[in-house]
């Protein structure tokens, strides 16, 4: 964790969703390292020590901020019952940080630029493409 001093982490506000299948709490972590901030793996893995996850992908955390001054930091956290209900749920840019998600290499001016060329058409034609004009 950090060299002269350690964490720890409180949870509150916690509620089982049972709509999203997922466990929901605000976490509070006190932290007396010299440290500035802690890395989100190392909550994730306290987390699943603490509430007995077996797989560490199903819980997400984010949302953190520091307390003025220093020590306490306040995020939030999401333990989701199994890995599929997680996918289903979750959004894709936290998919992405977790690695569960590959990220989509796309050219940013080749969409401003299709973009812009559907502004041209109306309805049915953005998606299909103008319509072909008939040669006799």
């Amino acid at each position: 964790m950090g060299g002269d001093g350690s964490i720890s982490i409180k949870t509150r506000k916690f509620m089982y969703n049972a709509l999203l299948g997922r466990k929901q709490f605000v976490i509070d972590l006190t932290n007396t390292t010299k440290k500035g901030t802690v890395p989100k793996a190392d909550v994730r893995e306290k987390l699943a020590d603490m509430y007995k996850v077996s797989d560490p992908n199903c819980i997400s955390v984010f949302g953190f901020r520091n307390d003025f001054g220093g020590g306490k930091i306040t995020g939030f956290g999401l333990i989701y019952d199994d890995l599929a209900m997680a996918k289903q749920v979750e959004p894709r840019f936290r998919m992405i940080r977790l690695g569960l998600r590959k990220k989509r290499d796309t050219n940013r001016k080749q969409l401003k630029e299709r973009k812009n060329r559907t502004k041209k058409y109306r309805g049915l034609a953005k998606i299909r493409g103008p319509k072909k004009k008939k040669s006799n």
